[in-house]
């Protein structure tokens, strides 16, 4: 069921969104050549403490996961797309890391993510990155009233196939609210004028993964949760939480 907010309600989402980028800035800041990737955490921990937040992460177990998910961010290096969970590897010059981090706050979710290089980056992963994030503003800007899902799915994968970039399947957006995932999907690619229609007070989270060889498949890792390209190229996963209002897409997840 698809369920719309109140403007008191995405105010409220709009708290939970600011704690997220605030954690996602300051695991940023905190990436650096030889710090581990459970020292991340450890720093995204401390804001969502500090806030007064708990992580809709932490504990979560879909039906596809072996495990309860053990952390409060997801952290995928280079060839890992998304799901990554937070270990002792140490970061290295160069490496591409993607982000994604939730936060509970008041009863209200947000969701978001993010890629950087660490260190000095490499031509070929700026451009990767620089393309996801125009695929989701992109996406984003399709997120208006009297638009459908659809409208979203096709902006967002044709931007993927322009640049040469895989998709995963059965991977993409999803509504958010009191929880992190709620109706409807929003996949990374699709037709324009097709699915659930866009209304004011709908949140949304969309988040563009593209695979930088341009194959579509992918793998899951022994950890029963990290998310691999079969091609062993790199990814890219960047993400906001937006509202669809009578003014246009309102983004939630920012400073």
């Amino acid at each position: 069921m698809v369920e719309i907010k109140t403007d008191g309600e995405l105010d409220a989402m709009r708290e939970a969104g600011r704690v997220v980028a605030q954690a996602l800035a300051a695991v940023q800041e905190a990436a650096a050549p030889g710090v581990s990737l459970r020292e991340l955490d450890e720093v995204a921990r401390g804001v969502l403490a500090g806030a007064g937040a708990t992580s809709p992460f932490l504990g979560y177990q879909p039906g596809f996961a072996p495990i309860p998910f053990p952390a409060v961010i997801c952290a995928s290096v280079n060839d890992a797309v998304q799901h990554g969970i937070p270990s002792d590897y140490r970061l290295r010059d160069g490496d591409l890391l993607s982000v994604d981090c939730g936060a509970r706050l008041d009863g209200w979710t947000g969701d978001a993510a993010t890629t950087f290089s660490v260190g000095t980056p490499r031509p070929e992963d700026a451009r990767l990155v620089a393309d996801t994030r125009a695929a989701l503003e992109a996406g984003i800007a399709a997120a208006t009233v009297g638009h459908r899902i659809g409208d979203i799915s096709h902006a967002v994968g044709s931007a993927a196939r322009r640049g040469g970039y895989g998709v995963p399947e059965d991977f993409g957006g999803h509504g958010i609210g009191r929880r992190m995932h709620e109706d409807p999907h929003i996949p990374n690619r699709g037709r324009p004028g097709r699915g659930f229609p866009l209304r004011p007070g709908l949140a949304l989270a969309i988040e563009p993964m593209f695979l930088a060889g341009g194959a579509d498949a992918c793998w899951t890792g022994e950890d029963g949760w990290t998310m691999y390209t079969a091609d062993g190229s790199r990814a890219a996963h960047i993400e906001h939480t937006i509202a669809v209002t009578e003014a246009g897409p309102r983004l939630l997840t920012v400073l």
